[in-house]
């Protein structure tokens, strides 16, 4: 992707399963909320730290265990993670998924009732919801459309620099409809928007497959993706951000295209910022949007002075690289933001081991290494992996399956697990690394403690998590991951 307990009583036995105490009295699946004295009444339990747990074999799925987690000043021999709320790294824009048009048209043909269900689950700002607080949006078809399409689309051979023809066109069926009411759920949703590629008329190889975006239409396109974001937001639809182009390496999907860092940075500084600028668009634009293995690309655009003025920062995916990419861009340009964009889960998905690499790679690899925010690939699909073009990804398992009812995969939860508490606005803060629990660390707006917990060993590990000057014992199991948060 940085308790030990009080003795309360002879009466309890304490036994560690999943990430929290179980008393006598108490049910292994958490389902009890009080012990029971011998003489029948029951005991309040109390608890510090609240966990929620997700296990590899789904025994627990975002599960809330019930059960003692308590600060204490008793020292033990276990290994404590120190979480310092007094050490701040970046603010978090928020975590979520990509609601390609895909998953928009998935969603939009449910029942009117399970559609509306189904997004207050995903976007309503409450307790029953996962909260998720950022999406990401093609800027015309990507490869998870039913077909491929642009805003200006031509007969072979012609052109539009006007721009006369332009028109949101596909995206009135399912995408804005669904978009309009994610916004009511929650209005200060964070939208990102990425290019699969421009109109094929602006093109050197007029597909939709590959090549480059010709010098000659630079204008064009910066005036296009102004219209487009202008157009959005007379709908009520506002642009937080858009990146100039997904995936610029990646010359092989449909749609797709290529634009080398050079390119980029003359188009940025030459033609995209100062139509912004014209426009007054605060729109942000966002540089790279593509693999951890070429953070070159980005420090090379924002080492010239006339693009970094019109930069907000860096994307980045995790096909190739390592996810500390990211630490070496925001190391270079400290002042400028890093994201994380997009992360597939291939199906059929693996639980357990998928779960794993995910966890420890995104969720806690990437805000541990400067970024703003996490973007899984992408949020629904069908059961046989539609829609797609004809080119486009043939196994990309949305976070949910859309079919014979509604399945919730492994990146579901995986999001779920954070996006749940932290909200937007919540800070990264320190937190220790220690052998065989990698985890991440960060406090709300509300001045809650969220920490996401990892065990990537073999065997259950007991440790603490200590904070301000105490800890509170706790126990993950073989290959689970928990969130504990606190006051």
């Amino acid at each position: 992707m940085e308790n030990s307990f009080s003795k309360a009583s002879h009466l309890f036995i304490f036994l560690c399963l999943g990430c929290y105490t179980s008393f006598a009295g108490i049910q292994a699946d958490g389902k009890k909320e009080s012990a029971v004295s011998p003489a029948g009444s029951k005991i309040p339990i109390r608890s510090d730290i609240t966990c929620w747990l997700t296990r590899p074999d789904k025994s627990a799925l975002l599960e809330k265990q019930e059960g003692n987690i308590l600060f204490s000043a008793s020292v033990n021999q276990n290994p404590t993670i120190k979480v310092d709320a007094a050490i701040t790294y970046q603010e978090m824009d928020g975590f979520g998924f990509a609601l390609t048009g895909g998953s928009a048209q998935l969603i939009n043909h449910l029942t009117v009732a399970d559609r509306d269900a189904l997004l207050k689950e995903l976007f309503l700002n409450d307790s029953g919801s996962i909260g998720l607080s950022y999406i990401r949006i093609s800027i015309g078809s990507s490869d998870l459309d039913a077909g491929v399409f642009s805003y200006d689309d031509m007969p072979a051979a012609q052109t539009d620099v006007n721009l006369t023809k332009f028109s949101l066109g596909q995206d009135n069926s399912d995408l804005i409809p669904v978009l309009k009411l994610i916004l009511k759920l929650n209005p200060k949703i964070k939208i990102l928007g990425s290019p699969w590629s421009a109109p094929v008329w602006m093109k050197s190889n007029t597909s939709s497959v590959g090549g480059s975006l010709l010098p000659r239409y630079y204008d064009v396109y910066a005036r296009y993706l102004v219209r487009y974001i202008s157009e959005m937001k007379l709908l009520g639809i506002p642009l937080d951000a858009i990146t100039i182009q997904n995936e610029p390496l990646n010359g092989g999907n449909n749609p797709s295209m290529v634009m080398q860092a050079a390119e980029q940075r003359d188009f940025i500084k030459n033609n995209l910022g100062p139509a912004f600028k014209s426009a007054g668009i605060s729109t942000k634009i966002i540089l790279y949007d593509h693999n951890c293995d070429h953070p070159e690309y980005a420090t090379d655009i924002l080492s010239d002075p006339d693009a970094y003025k019109f930069i907000d920062g860096s994307a980045f995916h995790l096909y190739g690289g390592d996810i500390s990419a990211l630490s070496t861009v925001h190391n270079a340009y400290p002042t400028k933001s890093v994201y994380f964009t997009e992360q597939w889960m291939g199906g059929p998905s693996k639980f357990g081991k998928d779960m794993k690499w995910y966890v420890q790679n995104i969720i806690i690899g990437a805000p541990r290494n400067w970024s703003k925010n996490v973007i899984a690939w992408n949020l629904a699909s069908d059961l046989s992996y539609d829609p797609h073009t004809t080119g486009g990804c043939t196994t990309c398992e949305g976070a949910l399956t859309i079919g014979q009812g509604i399945t919730r995969n492994v990146s579901y939860y995986i999001i779920a697990h954070v996006s749940k508490f932290v909200p937007a606005g919540s800070v990264r803060i320190a937190s220790d690394m220690i052998s065989n629990l990698p985890n991440v660390a960060f406090i709300s707006p509300g001045g809650q403690k969220v920490m996401i917990v990892l065990n990537i060993s073999n065997t259950s590990q007991t440790f603490n998590i200590g904070f301000n000057g105490k800890s509170a014992v706790t126990t993950l199991s073989e290959g689970a991951f928990a969130t504990y948060v606190w006051q």
